[in-house]
């Protein structure tokens, strides 16, 4: 079923690679269509052709931006919250002038200092933070820059006069005119420009092959697979995969192997490297951290929007019907009305926030885990969706040698023999299969690799891509001259006569061979790459071979290869469904290969859809794809931004894994972007977490810790709100019936400050089980419910703190017939004051226990030491401040130490209605936090 809580319309999925089409057809063209498209006669653009097309196409490079330091300021620096928090920093230096809130000392307190020192810092702290991760997201594009090499090999024309027309590549061996091996700047390339490309070349443009000779390619950094590809001239067969085509090579990919002419049809802004770069240098969208602080910052602004003003103008009339100055008055009512908006406020939310990330951030270093923006652990918590390769996540990202069997599927460790000695002494590419051959034999002590003592080489016919076959011709004293042939199963087929088969040499048939490609296809189905090896005995005394002596073999077997499942991937896919975490697979490979391989982790497909079927569905089509099916095959990296897209509109968060360059655009679109140790540095540049193991099971971890931070953020942000509203709820109450206020503003902030500075051991505490179970998200919603129903249940007992401490002790009475006596009604006000706060930051204090857990406290669920010690303080805290001589510092006056027991007696009552409300509220909302 498709989420869609947001209210606006989603935005529309737009085609995010335009020159796609453009890049399929020149792969489709013949040598003449391409030269008749570029309007090209001779061989190399002249002089005059090169200017025309310079000054219509632009030099090769990718657009510049400019980073706008003004702008990004003041959206780090003005941000709702700190908005928020700047008021409170300007009333109180309003404070200062005023005389301590309008009190009759005058003179600002150390607490007014304090607070001060720490509201700016907050501001400051929060402000650089954003501004310097702005940046970094801006100078991550200036790498790119950098991926291309600052020459390139052209071949152009020198003298316009000095022309010889040409019709193919293949014609100009004989041309005279040809200047190879010049290299100029590769900004200077043009479309249409002939480039030579060889060995350790890195390709400066996005070009089309005209002739190749055994061209391999790296294309690691923009795929992440560690497998070279083959690329050649002749047309590409339709793929799905911009990718795959087999003779276009792309801007920031290297030449392994090989040489190769190529025409450049894309250059600049036009590459679909540049295309990569566009979607970095985009504003990346607001991550679900993010929505959830705007969120509860509009909330919170709102709440005080509606409480503020009552505050202000119940004081205000009430203590100018007292007999109040009324200018005195509603200044006094202005500037309480302000230390209540700092009362409302969790104004110390940034800094628990932090506090909990960094605390969190250590703790996943230690497991292998960097954490490079600190809020992406909140978001790694909420995460609902992971979508990732399989490769290196799911499998080892390394071929293996798994199987090697004769015709008939049998073991022969004389096919093994052949095969190494076939791997071991070719000289042209060693692809992932020789390693994978040799690898085998060093780490199997049932065959020694010392049997190459007695091997000499003779021959080596090379791997080219019409054959698909390498051959190595070899002797030893036992059985003479030998050549061994592996390659494409088909391909060696059509070059034996015999095949080994059932214990001896017989004449290969059709039945025979039929079984042979029915067992290469089956193989291929399981995902598996498969070999085919053949041999001969030379007997004619030769020592130099060619590719027509690769005739009349002998097909002796095959070899099997695969990318192995890692041994954690089983445990890690159970692990993500045990959190709520749905796994989706997006991977360039093909259908076969991935549906092997999540049969063999045990990964459940709902579904399966290929990167063609994204392109064709329209927007409602896509949406329900996405949802329904786990398994993406034969992606582009740019359909893996539509999938990503397309989840979060959905009412996703999503984190994505990736490794290569072309992940960079995913990476920056996911709410979490994951990446690894050895992935490249713009991969790793524009992830949030970076795994030093490239496996997900070190993400449970992270997982566990990103829903316990949050859960310890939530904790602090309900608890205070709801605990902060209760006690101006409760002075709103009283207020009207007081002629003076229940406590002083420097009370007030002193309560709220030492309440705030204890709060940090919440970011050491547990949290409980069923909370840790689930994908969690910030909900502002749930503050307004949560904050009305357990907030006034201080309020209760602040109402019975009234009138014991007003009536029963009679300060009320002292004060009102005082007779003027200012001595007296001071008295009187500062012990009622003293009564009132020991009782407001007891409650404050233990509430924290209550709330902190859905169980039953200090039975079900004991909080940690480091919360039980700021609980501890705080209460000695309220005692010291309110019956001892350190009263006067906060212009308290300490009631009657029998009050003492009563003020213990009003504490085991609120935490027992608090905890049975508790109760009752998860009865009706089925949560807590």
């Amino acid at each position: 079923m498709i989420k869609n809580k947001s209210k606006r319309a989603p935005d529309k999925i737009k085609n995010v690679f335009p020159n796609e089409k453009v890049l399929h057809n020149f792969s489709t063209l013949d040598q003449t269509q391409i030269l008749k498209e570029f309007n090209l006669v001779n061989f190399g653009l002249t002089n005059e052709e090169y200017k025309e097309r310079l000054e219509k196409y632009g030099k090769n490079e990718l657009d510049k931006s400019r980073f706008s330091w003004f702008s990004e300021f003041i959206k780090a620096f003005f941000g709702p919250f700190n908005i928020i928090l700047m008021l409170i920093l300007a009333f109180n230096v309003i404070s200062f002038s005023t005389g301590n809130f309008g009190t009759e000392e005058g003179g600002p307190e150390i607490f007014d200092y304090i607070g001060v020192v720490i509201i700016a810092t907050m501001i400051i702290s929060s402000g650089t933070m954003s501004l310097v991760q702005s940046a970094k997201s801006f100078f991550i594009t200036k790498k790119l820059g950098n991926i291309v090499n600052n020459k390139a090999t052209i071949i152009r024309h020198q003298n316009d006069d000095q022309l010889n027309v040409y019709t193919t590549v293949s014609q100009t061996n004989q041309l005279g005119l040809i200047k190879l091996g010049e290299e100029i700047d590769v900004r200077e390339l043009v479309p249409g420009d002939l480039i030579y490309l060889s060995s350790g070349d890195m390709i400066p443009a996005d070009v089309r092959i005209i002739r190749s000779t055994d061209l391999f390619i790296n294309q690691s950094s923009l795929t992440g697979e560690s497998m070279p590809v083959e690329k050649h001239a002749e047309n590409s067969v339709d793929t799905e995969n911009i990718l795959d085509l087999e003779n276009i090579c792309f801007t920031g990919t290297s030449v392994i192997s090989g040489s190769a002419i190529a025409i450049a049809v894309g250059t600049g802004r036009n590459t679909y490297f540049s295309t990569i770069s566009k979607s970095i240098m985009e504003k990346r969208p607001v991550s679900s951290f993010e929505k959830g602080v705007r969120n509860v910052t509009r909330m919170l602004i709102i709440f005080m929007l509606v409480m503020i003003p009552i505050v202000l103008t119940i004081n205000g009339i009430t203590w100018t019907l007292n007999g109040k100055d009324a200018s005195e008055a509603w200044i006094t009512a202005t500037l309480f009305a302000a230390s209540v908006a700092v009362g409302l406020t969790p104004e110390m939310l940034p800094m628990i926030v932090t506090t909990n990330l960094a605390s969190g951030a250590a703790r996943m270093a230690k497991n292998k885990v960097v954490v490079k923006k600190l809020e992406s652990i909140q978001s790694l918590g909420s995460i609902d969706i992971l979508c990732t390769d399989k490769t290196g996540t799911l499998t080892n990202d390394k071929i293996e040698l798994i199987d090697f069997v004769t015709t008939d599927k049998k073991r022969d460790e004389r096919l093994l023999k052949l095969l190494y000695i076939n791997s071991y002494f070719q000289t042209g590419l060693k692809n992932p299969m020789d390693k994978a051959v040799i690898d085998y034999i060093a780490n199997n002590s049932q065959i020694n690799s010392n049997f190459l003592d007695s091997v000499t080489k003779i021959d080596e016919i090379p791997f080219d891509f019409n054959r698909r076959k390498l051959t190595i011709v070899f002797k030893t004293d036992e059985v003479g001259t030998t050549m061994v042939t592996k390659g494409s199963v088909e391909e060696v087929i059509e070059s034996c006569t015999k095949v080994y088969y059932q214990g001896k040499v017989v004449d290969l048939d059709e039945d025979l061979k039929r079984q042979m490609l029915a067992y290469n296809d089956s193989i291929n189905e399981e995902g598996k790459r498969l070999l085919g090896i053949a041999y001969k005995d030379i007997t004619d005394g030769k020592t130099t071979f060619k590719v027509g002596d690769e005739s009349e073999l002998v097909f002796f077997g095959f070899a099997s290869f695969l990318d192995t499942p890692k041994p954690s991937a089983k445990k890690m896919i159970k692990l993500l469904d045990k959190y709520g975490v749905q796994l989706k697979i997006l991977t360039g490979d093909n259908e076969h290969i991935t549906r092997s391989i999540c049969k063999m982790v045990d990964l459940k497909i709902s579904g399966l859809v290929t990167g063609k079927e994204i392109d064709e569905a329209n927007e409602i089509q896509l949406r329900r794809m996405v949802e329904e099916n786990n398994i993406f095959v034969k992606l582009n990296p740019l359909q893996k931004v539509k999938i990503i897209k397309v989840l979060k509109q959905n009412d996703h968060i999503v984190g994505f894994m990736g490794d290569g360059i072309n992940d960079a655009p995913v990476l920056r679109q996911s709410d979490v972007a994951i990446s690894v140790n050895n992935a490249t540095d713009i991969a790793k540049d524009a992830s949030d977490i970076i795994l030093l193991e490239k496996s997900l099971l070190v993400l449970e971890k992270g997982i566990v810790q990103g829903r316990t931070i949050f859960g310890n953020i939530l904790k602090y942000m309900k608890i205070t709100t709801a605990s902060n509203f209760g006690n101006v709820l409760s002075m709103l109450i009283v207020a009207p019936l007081l002629a003076f206020s229940p406590m002083e503003p420097i009370q007030l902030l002193f309560q709220n400050l030492l309440y705030d500075l204890s709060q940090f051991a919440i970011a050491l505490d547990r949290v409980d089980d069923t909370f840790v179970a689930k994908p969690q998200r910030w909900n502002a919603k749930s503050l307004v419910p949560f904050t009305l129903i357990n907030g006034p249940v201080s309020s209760v007992f602040d109402l019975v703190t009234f009138a014991i401490a007003g009536f029963g002790l009679g300060y009320i009475g002292d004060y009102n017939n005082a007779n003027g006596n200012l001595e007296a009604m001071a008295q009187a006000k500062a012990q009622f004051n003293a009564s009132w706060f020991v009782v407001g930051l007891l409650t404050q204090a233990w509430v924290v226990q209550i709330m902190r857990t859905e169980k039953i406290p200090f039975i079900q669920s004991r909080a940690p030491w480091p919360v039980m010690l700021s609980t501890g303080i705080v209460t000695g805290c309220a005692f010291v401040f309110a019956f001892t001589p350190a009263a006067t510092l906060l212009k308290m006056q300490s009631p009657p130490l029998w009050y003492a027991p009563i003020v213990l007696g009003i504490l085991l009552s609120y935490v027992g209605l608090a905890q049975a409300v508790k109760v009752g509220y998860i009865k009706i909302y089925k949560s807590w936090l």
